[in-house]
């Protein structure tokens, strides 16, 4: 694992983002080269090659915002085929204005180059990620753990499902740790860390050891909060959140995070207003009552706004007054309903809370009174999410289906309270990249 701005990132994704990128720009830069002419003089070598390097970053944004960054998928064909479909054409819907810009193409080899360069990204997509596919079944990316348990422990820190680890070997408390756990043997044994359930069980000149072996020592939670990437929430200490990067923000960083919010609340705004008049009309056609709902929500520091979005229900679809969790195929939705909720078309009105400073573009999703009250009497630290200002979306929206129930919100408070402890400008674009996956792919939509 890797630590960037304080999230932890798998390595071997690091190093597919480095390869691919190489990868594409090598491709790119070939093909602008010999194979896609200009209209005008020859192309300019630090035009072509900016060019080039520009594509290359971009062909890693549109791999993640298609999903290809999820090693679960590289083994599954058709998911990798629409993904790498999906991604060159993000690709090429960026590489147009680009193309045009510094390699000013005739237009007869225009469509030529752009298919071209889809189908040398395509390639490079496919050709990565089978190849990372294969070392992952050859047991090459597999970390090794080692566990140091007491009696009650459970013999894995992971659940049997998760992929990317395997267990070396079990120790107990006073089992020969100092001769288990030789820097010589951890090293032969290809060991990536020890695990205990506290480290404080290794005796100090065994942890140094670890440590000079290269190997980490990390606790149980701790192992679970870098892979899993959230918390166990019903662990932390009650001042945990003082702690956190959320709560020690500083001018700057609130000032670029507030800038960026109301920037990207504009672009929307005017790049889906088309989209925006359509549903409108659509839900107006299709059942009585307004376009705009209105709803109370809980946003930061507790303070009750009101939340706006598409109508995606019947008028009175809360007759009885007590809030309902949406449920699949509700009866409730409306026929423009359904299709608004799966493209999440509904929350783009959000923008609007946004602009107002009711809420930020990544953050926490915003409950309703009634849910927030119980559901803090239920979960340890749901209060803790109203540190900062609730989101449009959020690290549990891009890790966790739609929640509906109790359990549900347990299992998203954990990535949620991971997002305020590790918060971060990177963490917010890597949140809104994935975004973009769970509105193509309709993941987790209800």
């Amino acid at each position: 694992m890797t630590t960037l701005f304080g999230h932890s990132i798998r390595s071997e994704l690091l190093i597919l983002y480095v390869v691919e990128s190489l990868a594409c720009f090598l491709a790119i830069y070939l093909l602008l080269t010999w194979s896609i002419p200009p209209a005008g003089p020859p192309l300019d070598q630090g035009a072509g090659l900016a060019l080039a390097i520009l594509l290359a970053l971009a062909a890693g944004l549109v791999a993640g915002a298609s999903g290809l960054y999820q090693p679960q998928i590289w083994s599954r064909g058709r998911r990798l085929l629409r993904g790498s479909l999906v991604a060159g054409l993000l690709l090429l819907l960026l590489a147009w204005p680009l193309l045009h810009l510094f390699h000013a193409v005739s237009p007869e080899t225009r469509l030529r180059g752009l298919a071209e360069l889809g189908l040398a990204f395509f390639l490079v997509i496919h050709a990565t990620r089978l190849g990372f596919a294969a070392l992952a079944r050859s047991g090459l990316l597999r970390r090794r753990l080692v566990l140091v348990r007491d009696g009650e422990a459970p013999a894995r820190p992971l659940d049997p499902a998760e992929p990317g680890f395997e267990i070396a070997f079990a120790l107990r408390p006073g089992q020969g740790l100092a001769a288990e756990l030789a820097p010589d043997r951890l090293r032969a044994g290809r060991v990536w860390a020890v695990v205990a359930p506290d480290p404080a069980l290794l005796p100090a000149p065994v942890r140094h050891g670890c440590e000079a072996a290269g190997v980490h020592v990390f606790s149980t939670a701790e192992l679970r909060e870098r892979h899993l990437a959230r918390l166990d929430i019903d662990n932390l200490p009650e001042d945990w959140a003082a702690g956190t990067r959320a709560a020690r923000e500083g001018c700057v960083e609130a000032a670029l995070r507030r800038a960026f919010d109301i920037a990207i609340a504009l672009f929307l705004v005017a790049f889906t207003l088309p989209v925006l008049l359509c549903t409108a009309l659509a839900i107006k056609l299709d059942t009585r009552g307004p376009v705009l709902y209105r709803q109370e929500r809980v946003g930061r520091g507790g303070k009750v706004f009101k939340l706006f979005k598409f109508r995606s229900m019947v008028v009175d679809a809360e007759a009885g007054g007590a809030p309902v969790w949406a449920s699949k195929r509700d009866p409730r939705v409306t026929r423009v309903g359904r299709i608004i909720r799966l493209t999440r078309i509904d929350e783009v009105p959000q923008v609007l809370n946004v602009l107002r400073g009711d809420m930020a573009l990544v953050g926490p999703r915003p409950e309703r009174p009634a849910f927030v009250a119980q559901l803090t009497r239920l979960i340890p630290h749901y209060g803790d999410r109203a540190l900062v200002r609730p989101g449009i979306t959020g690290w549990a929206q891009v890790n966790f289906p739609y929640g509906a129930s109790v359990e549900d919100a347990r299992m998203k408070l954990a990535y949620d309270l991971y997002y305020l402890g590790r918060r971060s400008l990177f963490l917010d674009l890597l949140i809104l990249v994935a975004t973009v996956r769970v509105v193509l792919f309709q993941e987790g939509s209800r």
